[in-house]
């Protein structure tokens, strides 16, 4: 039986400064992660075999299987000849509420929106994030992004893995996920947040990745009123986090960020205005 690391080493041929020879890099691995429930496959994500119970919580959560991750009585790992089975055993009146939501599914789905069978399931309403009161500084959010970069061991060795960071005012980052996959360390960070019973409004998401509806839909989730990216925005994403009243902080690059909603979560008043 194949054993799972969420790195290996690999031959190469670098070619640097003009000169050529072989090497070896580590690189990420990806690997077919099976999310089951009740014995029934739910959903296959490529991903990074790592903190797979934080994975199974966060995306149990942010696909709306459950609502609190006490509703999940056991995570178990199981290794497959080609992959890793998690399988995920709910409270009874979830597993049934998931059965009956099997049973009208009209057939199979891709990854990123799992378990979706219609578009206004892909266009769910968000929850509702305009009265919470978190704020952030220009330093704040420099601070948290730097501090993303610097927790990523992962990313360090092999230039090749999304991060995704929890950050309080006053704490700094208190939880970082990593995966190959953007929506995944998402999944994943949710579900160390809910583990460590952290209040998803007492913080900042921070992730390495550009955001997308997706992205906004599961931060909205997770009941965090500010999201910060270190790339851009999608339209629909933007449009998605006014209608959540979330905070959309992009492209936050050294002391360089742009906000696209909600700026006034954001204190800028030591930042020169310019017309």
């Amino acid at each position: 039986m194949r054993v799972f690391e969420p790195k290996t080493a690999v031959k190469e041929i670098a070619c640097r400064d003009g000169r050529i020879r072989e090497d070896m890099r580590i690189v990420p691995e990806e690997v077919p992660i099976a999310l089951s429930y009740g014995g029934s496959t739910h959903a296959v994500m490529m991903g990074t075999p790592a903190d797979l119970e934080d994975f199974a919580r966060g995306f149990s959560v942010t696909e709306g299987i459950i609502s609190s991750i006490s509703e999940i009585e056991r995570v178990e790992v199981v290794e497959e000849t080609k992959g890793l089975d998690v399988q995920i055993t709910l409270v009874e009146d979830k597993e049934e509420a998931l059965r009956q939501r099997r049973r009208h599914m009209a057939g199979p789905v891709g990854c990123g929106l799992c378990g979706i069978e219609s578009i206004d399931q892909a266009m769910r309403p968000v929850p509702q994030l305009s009265t919470l009161l978190l704020k952030l500084t220009g330093k704040q959010i420099s601070d948290a992004v730097q501090s993303l970069s610097k927790s990523q061991p992962l990313h360090h060795e092999t230039r090749a893995v999304h991060g995704a960071g929890f950050f309080v005012p006053g704490r700094g980052l208190v939880a970082v996920r990593e995966d190959v996959g953007r929506h995944n360390a998402l999944d994943k960070l949710i579900g160390a947040v809910a583990a460590l019973g952290l209040d998803g409004a007492s913080g900042a998401v921070v992730v390495t990745s550009r955001i997308s509806v997706e992205m906004v839909q599961k931060a909205a989730i997770l009941g965090s009123p500010i999201l910060i990216a270190i790339s851009a925005p999608t339209a629909l994403a933007v449009r998605t986090a006014e209608e959540a009243g979330l905070t959309l902080v992009a492209l936050a690059r050294g002391d360089d960020f742009e906000i696209f909603t909600r700026a006034d979560r954001i204190n800028t008043e030591a930042i020169t205005h310019v017309a």
